[in-house]
């Protein structure tokens, strides 16, 4: 997200909290006034997390109740547990009063908004939301900023990072794409106090549900487009659109951005609550800026805008019709935070390269090798067709799978979607965390037409499969390994291998490259 620098890891929390009466908190969520008042210094979720003069956050779980960990939680120095009636008694037999509320998930986001300050009213602030793009505008907004000399940061899928009103760089390590909300709390207290000026971040369907990202008013909100992911999550794509959908009403943000080039922001943009600005990529929708001559410029494209302010060109740093549209989205989000001008279409011409995002790391090799964090059908679509139309590109080969424990109905359609569009398919393990990898890929296989023209493999084990797509490939041809994009782990029954596609595609490349030049060596000695 942030070019790379010497940081040390850092706490999602501020070096000097604001704090909150105990009394007062309790007005704030209609709870009864605990008999004895102290000053709450900081909020979490995680027993093992308490710092002392914490609030504690005790919530009811799919198999069991955050109460359990309440003795934890009071050795390690909490101050007091919000909880909901069924942990009350587990919480008070350990020693911890408690705020009790009837939806603790809820009342969490604003303890943790009030204990840190309402620090999202004192940043402008951007959020993203859709299935694919998240990362790849949040990321070229804050790398434009930095261009420009603003202090700005980040918070998504990558992590979070940002560079401080002195000009230093902090990385700060976060799991979840939107964290939960005492640490999205926390972050944003530490970014005021580092005088950051703009955090940018991508707002999940899942935080949109369970209150994560409560309490943030954005300044500008960004909806990217929607295709099938999450369904074992949200069970339908109605549920998966309305959770989206409430990112666009005031209680989340003030204004909008919207891609109308599907159905789905379509929808959005006549039902949203906020005022929206649409875009599209599609000469064929009508919208309040049209991209169009999309033309290919090396690695990247050039085009055209049409606005209501007249034509303008940017220009794309990676290649296809989506980042054309992520670079449309991001230059319209910069605008509604009024920073316009050719030298923020400079910075963004150059900013929008993402990690593990079409990322290529094959430098001048005889082959290009591209990793992609396209892990849904469309995403892999996507991707695939963007390599099929790079001018001299000879044969496409693909390494793909799909990640255990989500959203199974889409295993056969990318397996479908891969023997179409390239050439040699290599089906192999994503990550598979809990469940048997060989059982996903037969999944992924079942999509595969028994017609197919594709050449098509299945292998055990994501190195050996992008081993054997390199020993495959020939001069100008494009290998994709696609799924885990910048991740440098594969979950496997519940522990983290590390594991990095850029550097394994790489060496891959490199082996095969030499091994290439050996035979023709040897060939010509058997000439002579």
């Amino acid at each position: 997200m942030i070019p790379p620098a010497e940081t040390v890891p850092e706490p999602a929390r501020p070096r000097h909290p604001l704090g909150v009466s105990a009394a007062d908190l309790a007005h704030a969520l209609h709870a009864p006034v605990p008999e004895r008042d102290l000053t709450l210094h900081g909020v979490t979720l995680d027993s093992r997390a308490v710092e002392a003069g914490d609030l504690w956050c005790a919530l009811p779980g799919a198999n069991a109740h955050g109460a359990e960990f309440a003795p934890q939680a009071a050795r390690s120095g909490a101050a007091m547990a919000l909880t909901d009636a069924a942990g009350r008694d587990r919480c008070e037999a350990a020693g911890l009063p408690a705020l009790v509320v009837e939806d603790p998930r809820a009342a969490t986001a604003i303890a943790a908004a009030l204990v840190q300050g309402r620090p999202a009213a004192k940043l402008a602030t951007v959020g993203v939301t859709g299935t694919n793009g998240k990362t790849s505008i949040t990321t070229a907004i804050t790398r434009t900023l930095l261009a420009l000399g603003v202090p700005a940061g980040a918070i998504g899928t990558s992590g979070t990072s940002y560079r401080d009103g002195q000009g230093a760089d902090h990385e700060i390590a976060t799991v979840r794409t939107t964290p939960e909300a005492p640490e999205l709390h926390g972050l944003l207290a530490r970014m005021v106090e580092d005088e950051v000026a703009v955090v940018s971040m991508e707002v999940s369907s899942h935080a949109l549900v369970l209150h994560r990202a409560d309490e943030v008013i954005y300044d500008v909100a960004c909806f990217t487009n929607l295709t099938q992911d999450h369904l074992d999550f949200h069970g339908t794509m109605e549920h998966y659109y309305e959770a989206k959908r409430t990112l666009f009403t005031p209680a989340h943000a003030r204004h909008g951005i919207v891609c109308v080039d599907d159905a789905w922001g379509q929808r959005l943009a006549r039902e949203s609550e906020i005022p929206v600005i649409t875009y599209t990529t599609r000469p064929e929708i009508d919208a309040d800026h049209r991209a169009r001559d999309i033309r290919s410029d090396g690695y990247g494209s050039t085009f055209i805008v049409d606005g209501p302010d007249g034509a303008r060109q940017l220009h794309a740093a990676l290649p296809g019709r989506h980042y054309v549209a992520n670079t449309l989205a991001t230059d319209l989000l910069l605008t509604a935070l009024g920073h316009t001008g050719t030298d923020v279409a400079r910075a963004l011409g150059e900013a929008g390269t993402v990690p593990g995002r079409m990322e290529s790391v094959s430098g001048d090799g005889p082959v290009r090798g591209v990793v992609d964090y396209s892990h849904t059908p469309d995403a892999l679509q996507q991707a695939l067709d963007t390599l099929r139309g790079i001018p001299g590109t000879g044969r496409l080969l693909v390494v793909m799978g799909a990640g255990g424990d989500r959203d199974r109905t889409k295993r056969p359609q990318m397996g479908e979607i891969a023997a179409h569009l390239a050439d040699v398919v290599i089906v192999t393990d994503d990550n598979p965390r809990t469940e048997d990898p060989a059982a996903i890929r037969r999944e992924v296989l079942q999509g595969i037409p028994v017609t197919t023209n594709a050449q098509v493999h299945e292998v055990d084990g994501r190195g050996e499969a992008i081993a054997l797509a390199a020993s495959l490939a020939d001069v100008s041809d494009t290998i994709l390994v696609a799924g885990k994009g910048a991740e440098t782990g594969q979950q496997i029954g519940g522990i983290v291998q590390p594991f990095d596609d850029r550097l394994r595609l790489r060496d891959a490349l490199r082996s095969a490259e030499t091994l290439r030049g050996g035979a023709d060596a040897d060939h010509m000695d058997e000439g002579r």
